[in-house]
């Protein structure tokens, strides 16, 4: 299998194109780039939450080992 299949999953070329055409005559071609920066900044900010919640659970567990 390839990359492309993997990440679409079921979803096959024709219905990407679908997608892709009804997300331009939804938003238009303007506000598209406005929509992705608030997806990866928002995709960001979960990567970082999740990131400090690691970092405080071992912090957690090695004070519990250090007891």
């Amino acid at each position: 299998m390839n990359a492309l299949n993997i990440a679409l999953g079921f979803f096959g070329p024709y219905q990407v194109v679908l997608i892709v055409a009804a997300i331009l005559l939804l938003f238009g071609g303007k506000k598209i780039p406005e929509l992705m920066k608030g997806l990866g900044s928002g995709i960001k900010e979960f990567k970082d939450a999740t990131k400090e919640d690691d970092d405080n659970k071992k912090e957690l567990d090695d004070k519990k080992e250090v007891k």
